[in-house]
């Protein structure tokens, strides 16, 4: 959302040490050591500094941590995929890394501010531990990119990006709720990692949205206890099918094409958890719930090349009146991609409060 923030949604795809030589055009090996810590800076650094040369040293270098796969086709590599493609574009390198353990994210951001990078960017909230080091000398050039899936203190040293969950898991739900009517079905699954108050409330919210189009839904939510984990994300959508679940939302990471590919076979309807994936022929899905970090991720790339990024500020995106967050039906029918667009409009227009509507029905 998260993984979507909470994340709420960012958590979703949360997928739960960097050597102190990473490649610059790669990843480093998982098994590493990084230096010692260094103490706190003094005084305001990256926020003066011009972007996106920061270290001024005649080149940029994106530096990315993220706590989960970079190769998961979802959440967590959408980000890394982001920053390659306008990396390219602009003629910059990067270096990043995946799966970074929460107790080596620390280390793991001093490795990279030493390598001279330009700026930070942590793919999700768990390796919020990180942070501190934004503060050292170490990386007193660097300017950080944090999205903001949990609490976070905002500092002067970073930009935190964020969303509410709570509306695009309700988009999300509505979005299913009106294939299941067109269907006749009332029995929704909802299949996370593990069970905390943004995945929970995740669950709640998508329920809420269901429950716009039919009332009398029933969801089935399994914690599974790990996002990343195919066999036990295949275990918990094989029960939701024998109990008749006509709707299965892999709210994964690494595990989301297990359980979608499997939820196809057994003739369930499915959403992505992040990114547009309606061109997908297998596993094949049905919508398309758009709350990828690397959309998010883009927009502040593109700030951060026009010298723009703002550190010590938080930016909040909101749905139905940014790109991002969305939701997509992949293959709509009738006045479905109607009644969608409008419900979203009346959610960026507050018409409608998506917080109010989740307590209501979810």
């Amino acid at each position: 959302m998260t993984r979507h923030s909470t994340l709420l949604r960012r958590g979703a795809a949360a997928g739960l040490a960097l050597t102190a030589a990473l490649a610059l055009s790669g990843c480093a090996d998982n098994a590493a050591t990084a230096p010692g810590a260094t103490p706190a800076a003094k005084g305001g650094s990256a926020p003066g500094l011009k972007q996106p040369d920061v270290n001024g040293d005649g080149k940029v270098v994106i530096g990315v941590l993220s706590p989960g796969d970079i190769n998961d086709r979802g959440y967590y590599q959408s980000f890394v995929d982001s920053a390659d493609a306008f990396a390219k574009e602009q003629g910059w390198t990067v270096v990043k890394r995946g799966s970074v353990p929460p107790s080596d994210a620390l280390t793991a951001a001093r490795a990279l501010c030493q390598q001279k990078v330009d700026l930070v960017a942590i793919g999700a909230s768990e390796l919020k531990t990180a942070i501190p080091a934004s503060e050292e000398p170490v990386c007193g050039k660097s300017a950080w990119y944090v999205p903001m899936q949990a609490n976070i203190d905002q500092t002067p040293k970073i930009l935190l990006s964020t969303d509410d969950p709570k509306q695009s898991m309700l988009v999300a739900g509505y979005a299913a709720g009106l294939r299941m009517k067109a269907a006749g079905h009332t029995k929704a699954g909802f299949i996370t990692g593990i069970k905390a108050d943004y995945s929970v409330a995740a669950a709640t919210a998508f329920l809420a949205g269901v429950r716009e189009i039919v009332p009398k839904a029933t969801l089935t939510t399994t914690y599974t206890g790990d996002f990343n984990d195919s066999a036990k994300a295949k275990e918990a959508t094989q029960a939701q099918l024998n109990q008749g679940v006509k709707v299965i939302y892999p709210y994964l990471g690494g595990a989301t094409d297990a359980s979608a590919k499997l939820a196809n076979s057994g003739g369930a309807l499915t959403l992505t958890p992040g990114t547009d994936r309606c061109a997908s022929a297998s596993p094949k899905f049905d919508i398309s719930v758009l709350f990828s970090p690397g959309d998010y991720f883009r927009a502040g790339l593109e700030e951060f090349a026009a010298n723009n990024l703002k550190m010590g500020t938080t930016r909040v995106w909101q749905l139905g009146v940014d790109p991002y967050p969305t939701v997509k039906i992949c293959d709509a029918q009738g006045d479905e991609d109607q009644r969608l667009a409008q419900f979203i409009k009346k959610i960026g227009s507050k018409e409608i409060d998506a917080a109010a509507e989740v307590e209501r029905l979810g």
